[in-house]
């Protein structure tokens, strides 16, 4: 392979989606700033997200931080930090006014504010009785193209502050000297070349890693590069077993179908025309957070009560299904929904259903069934985005993560709808000004000449060995695994089989190569290469999942059905040992504590987990 291309940087971004693109941007106003991407910033996995970013506005109805800030704790089932839980809550509101003076179009109220909508398990104290919830609109939301138009809005202005762009680089290492991260070795895509960014800080925003499942509505790009690789340098992956699966995938394909569809008045219905989410969550029903809506989904195909037996149910956004509910919103205004309702609010949805089913949703209801989402695990961070080295909290100096890559742990065992948004602009916005503080306060440290010599070895090592089985075969077989047996649904025997799986899967793919030998536009062997990752964060999902012996949140183990508060109120950090062997350790949950009545109680006291 031809000599590495060199440059320096003060702070490097690894990711273009919403976290990586609104760090660059703050972190670009202070000190010289780069984003490598393995896609166009365009392209990335933010632009998918459709319904919505939650902020406490107030703008439709009464609201406040700490109302979504106790939403957000009791969604995740409380193993969620709650300190950086408030900062996400009350940071949003101003994040969102920031992205508005950007110029985010978002859509507006009759009397010009910024427009918000319900989305599930985010609710408000009913009107003189605190004791009872109601669903709340907090969702502000640009028709249902949210993320696209925030990736839009912020590489708008990272181009106006003059950030440098690298897009199709691949992130193949990390630069770790004396646990120091230094900086990141890439490939450029289109030629082969290798490239070392040597940085002061270095930050992971690489997004989710759903590619693990063999349903999901990821793109293929997400495959938990930033963690994985992390993982191999030593650096623990948290809470890796709560993997969130959306009710409301295309049936087969897993392509998302918005929640605000629910939000907006859609209703769920099994093979017998039944509304079954008044048996799962008769008070929120649809608007019930995303877990207790792909369970219940589960248990009704598991019944029988199946689309025509099949494992499918139904979501119906005909106007005339949401009027006959007066499910929608607007009813309260004494208004009826009409196809320019749907088409307006819904569009990127119909045009989804149209292209993928065939289906007109106007006309029918569309079939759906749960698909691999999101992932509220990853790289442990604490509140201003640094990497922790393990459990104890130490800090790995130059090193930050922020999105979905990263786990700050503001999700904790279920991530509800549109905190994902708001999780990449308030700790996208944290990370770039603590890494521009700390390359202020530092100076470049040495890097090795042969910086990128382990990242070269790994390439000829690939390019050299035979291709004994396409690599493909390799990956289905760890997707359906995933999906059968670390997928909604979990027991020990499952998970038992996915770690023989796993390992046995891990053998075969170090022994295989690829067919390609060329390294210019090779995909194959980035593809290649992003299997690995996918192999090794699959290990740990599996480790952490059989070490959680309790059911909370999107993890549910059918052996153990009840939330276990004595035993599991912590986090799981997953270490790497050896070839795929995986150390499990955990962390207590950070609680805020409040005076009442002269002693210290929890500010969100534990309690059962109902809709």
């Amino acid at each position: 392979m031809n000599t590495p291309t060199y440059h320096r940087f003060d702070t490097i971004i690894v990711g273009s989606g919403g976290a990586g693109l609104m760090a660059a941007l703050h972190s670009g106003k202070e000190v010289g700033t780069a984003v490598v991407s393995k896609l166009y910033p365009m392209r990335s996995h933010t632009g998918a997200a459709a319904g919505g970013i939650a902020a406490a506005l107030s703008n439709i109805e009464d609201d406040s931080w700490e109302n979504h800030a106790y939403d957000t704790i009791k969604g995740g089932d409380f193993v969620v930090d709650q300190t950086p839980v408030e900062i996400l809550c009350r940071e949003a509101v101003e994040c969102i006014y920031d992205l508005e003076h950007m110029g985010l179009p978002f859509d507006r109220t009759p009397d010009g504010r910024i427009s918000q909508r319900r989305f599930g398990g985010h609710t408000r104290p009913v009107p003189g009785d605190s004791s009872k919830r109601e669903p709340v609109m907090r969702s502000c939301h640009a028709a249902d193209r949210t993320g696209h138009m925030i990736l839009q809005t912020l590489y708008q202005q990272c181009i106006k502050q003059g950030v440098t762009f690298f897009d199709e680089y691949h992130m193949l290492d990390l630069i770790m000297v004396e646990g120091e991260c230094r900086g990141i070795v890439a490939i450029e895509i289109a030629t082969g070349r290798l490239h070392v960014f040597h940085a002061k800080s270095v930050m992971l925003a690489t997004g989710g890693f759903g590619r693990m499942f063999k349903v999901t509505s990821n793109a293929f790009a997400l495959t938990g590069d930033g963690p994985a690789i992390a993982y191999r340098h030593g650096i623990p992956v948290e809470d890796m077993e709560f993997y969130q699966f959306h009710p409301t995938g295309i049936y087969r394909l897993g392509v998302l179908l918005t929640e605000g569809c629910r939000g907006d008045g859609g209703i769920m219905f099994n093979g017998k025309g039944e509304r079954f989410m008044e048996t799962y969550a008769p008070n929120m029903k649809e608007l019930a957070s995303r877990d207790v809506c792909s369970r219940s989904i589960y248990e009704e195909v598991r019944a029988g009560r199946g689309v025509s037996g099949k494992d499918f149910v139904y979501l119906d956004i005909r106007p005339s299904t949401i009027n006959k509910y007066k499910s929608s919103p607007i009813h309260r205004d004494g208004l009826e929904v009409d196809d320019h309702f749907i088409e307006s609010r819904l569009s990127e949805s119909l045009e989804l259903s149209r292209t993928y089913l065939g289906i007109d949703p106007l006309k029918e209801p569309m079939p759906i069934q749960p698909t691999a989402h999101y992932a509220m695990g990853g790289t442990p961070t604490d509140f201003e985005t640094r990497v922790l080295r393990n459990a104890s909290g130490e800090i790995v100096p130059g090193l930050y993560a922020a999105g979905e890559s990263a786990c700050v742990s503001v999700h904790g065992a279920n991530r509800l709808g549109t905190n994902s948004l708001v999780d990449l602009v308030v700790f996208g916005r944290r990370a770039g000004k603590a890494m521009a503080r700390f390359a202020k306060e530092n100076d470049f440290k040495p890097i090795p000449k042969d910086a990128a010599a382990p990242t070269k070895k790994q390439i000829e090592s690939v390019l050299s060995k035979p291709r004994t089985e396409p690599w493909i075969r390799i990956r289905d077989e760890l997707q359906t695994v995933m999906m059968d047996e670390c997928g909604v649904y979990r027991t020990a025997e499952g998970l038992g089989n996915a770690s023989k799986t796993v390992a046995k899967l891990k053998k075969r793919y170090e022994s295989t190569g690829i067919q390609d030998k060329g390294t210019v536009f090779n995909t194959g062997l980035l593809e290649y290469l992003e299997l690995g990752c996918l192999i090794d964060l699959a290990a740990a999902t599996v480790a952490s999942a059989e070490s959680r012996k309790e059911s909370r949140g999107a993890h549910s183990r059918e052996d153990f059905p009840d939330r276990d508060d004595v035993k599991h109120f912590n986090h799981t950090f997953a270490t790497k040992e050896g070839d795929l062997g995986v150390k499990i350790d955990t962390r207590a949950v950070d609680v805020i504590y409040v005076e009442k009545d002269g002693q210290k109680v929890p500010k969100y006291p534990l309690e059962v987990r109902k809709y």
